[in-house]
């Protein structure tokens, strides 16, 4: 067996310890003992919104927390690639939050990137490697984030990014030096436009490397084995020659207390929706959910963003009624291009959802093939009362954690039962059945954690009857774990060409790949 399989591939040695080859994310706070000393409540609870976020971060980067230590995260990544846009990620939306505190309150995190050999144990790695990492961590400034000579060699010329060559530095406890990498905006923008931090320019470049990796991948291609587009370094230059637009979570005007997850779900669908429109650059959920309960302009959006649409909303459900409001900013005139009032009632949301996509679109001045269907109901459900159902349990899904999706059960199986040909419904589901396999979800439920398996695969045989992205992404999953990685593989991509602008089918083709076992050549290219 070649070396390169070896160092991918969990190996047990004849000594029995199990080593792998992996891409190491390590971050700490910078002057915690100082925060905690000037008022330990505040910091604490700030701290622990900031690891949520840096968690979900790694998450859809498709790394894995290892473990916390107080203040300080250790993460893996199969793709090094994945890890270094994950810490631009991080760091962008620390950035964002931090603007909310004084100068004195902000808790500023400082991560190190290094790729090597751990050793693994009950789920914990060890070795040079973490210890290598730990060590760029404390030479990296306070919102920085340092990377090794081994990580830079790998994502120089496929991340837009610029770095800073440091040098080689000796660090406590390895014995050679290590050369280290300070990562700063791309040479080819050396200097962020006016009033932009320069992690959320930074952040725009990122959105735009994903857009491009899944176009190369719906192509059949391996998504870094193209050049990236450059980055948008103003407000309405678009890096895909056509409009460019941010959706901002949708506000709740409702009476009623609890409606916010059916202005998220609109809001989202959305995004969804005008992700898949030729021409149109559309901004993923993750990166402007991250403005949920921010007081911003269209302006600092579009600035952060490097975008020149920003569209924003809000909803009021009162009984059977709704009515949107939606307005749609064009930044680099500083106006309103477009707003509209719909009033209906709920059995004529989903038309209302389409007239507001079309409209958009129209405004944009962006051409919808003859036969598009972007903008219409996927034929998912036609029942208003099971796509609520459906809403209400995908934002507890969204959340995560056991008891999150222990709660999000009972409204997708109201959404069944409203609807047994609800594919979307089946296939979140699955999801929740097969993601509660390690939160203690059969616990709760009482259930041998094996009939969660079997209830994963009942929903996802009814989930392919009308397939959506989600469902292959879960069927990837579960074949990986089966040991078939081949169909595996194809799920994932298969999930990918169904909606590209979702990060999750990158990640179930990230680990689909990484179970199959490539070479450390293919899965760190």
């Amino acid at each position: 067996m070649p070396t390169a399989v070896i160092g991918v591939r969990n190996i047990v040695a004849e000594s029995g310890v199990e080593r792998r080859l992996t891409a190491i994310l390590y971050a700490d706070v910078a002057g915690y003992s100082r925060l905690t000393g000037d008022d330990e409540e505040a910091t604490h609870q700030t701290l622990r919104r900031y690891l949520d976020s840096i968690s979900e971060a790694v998450r859809n980067g498709g790394g894995r927390v290892v473990h916390y230590a107080g203040d300080a995260v250790l993460a893996e990544f199969s793709s090094v690639v994945s890890a270094l846009t994950s810490a631009v990620a991080i760091q962008a939306d620390l950035s964002l939050r931090n603007q909310d505190l004084a100068p004195e309150r902000r808790v500023e995190f400082r991560i190190g990137l290094n790729l090597g050999e751990v050793i693994v144990d009950q789920g914990d790695i060890y070795g040079d490697g973490v210890n290598v990492a730990a060590r760029l961590e404390a030479l990296a400034e306070p919102g920085g984030i340092c990377l090794s000579g081994e990580v830079h060699r790998q994502v120089e010329g496929k991340v837009d990014l610029g770095f800073d060559n440091l040098g080689p530095k000796q660090v406590k406890n390895i014995a050679k030096p290590v050369q280290v990498f300070r990562v700063r905006p791309a040479s080819s923008a050396a200097t962020p436009p006016a009033g932009r931090s320069w992690w959320r320019w930074a952040a725009a470049a990122v959105v735009v490397l994903a857009v491009a990796g899944a176009a190369a991948l719906y192509l059949g291609q391996t998504p870094l084995d193209s050049e990236p587009p450059p980055p948008a370094t103003s407000a309405g230059e678009n890096p895909l020659a056509g409009p460019s637009l941010a959706v901002l979570p949708f506000s709740d005007a409702s009476a009623e207390a609890g409606q916010e997850y059916f202005a998220e779900g609109i809001a989202e669908d959305l995004i969804t929706d005008l992700s898949k429109v030729p021409g149109l650059f559309v901004i993923a959920r993750n990166t402007t959910f991250a403005y949920q309960g921010r007081k911003v302009t269209a302006q600092q959006v579009a600035a952060d963003l490097g975008v020149r649409y920003v569209l924003e909303g809000n909803v009021r459900r009162a009984g059977k009624q709704v009515r949107i409001n939606v307005q749609l900013a064009d930044t680099a005139s500083g106006g309103l291009l477009w707003a509209e009032r719909y009033d209906g009632a709920m059995t004529n949301v989903f038309a209302l959802q389409d007239e507001i996509g079309r409209k958009i679109v129209a405004a944009l001045k962006v051409k919808l093939p003859g036969r598009q269907q972007a903008l219409q109901r996927r034929g998912e459900t036609q029942s208003p009362e099971a796509y609520d159902a459906f809403l209400r349990g995908w934002g507890h899904y969204r959340r995560g954690g056991g008891v999150e999706l222990a709660k999000a059960l009972p409204f997708l199986q109201r959404a069944i039962a409203l609807d047994a040909k609800f594919g979307r419904a089946h296939a979140a589901l699955a999801a929740v059945y097969w993601q509660g396999r390690g939160q203690g979800l059969a616990a709760a439920l009482e259930i041998e954690p094996s009939e969660l398996d079997r209830r994963a695969e009942r929903h996802l045989e009814q989930a392919r009857k009308q397939p959506t992205a989600l469902a292959h992404q879960v069927a990837s999953r579960l074949l990986s774990a089966r040991g078939e990685h081949t169909l595996a593989i194809t799920e994932a991509e298969t999930a990918i060409q169904l909606d590209p602008a979702d990060p999750a089918g990158f990640r179930a083709l990230n680990a689909a790949r990484w179970a199959a076992g490539q070479t450390a050549a293919e899965s760190f290219r």
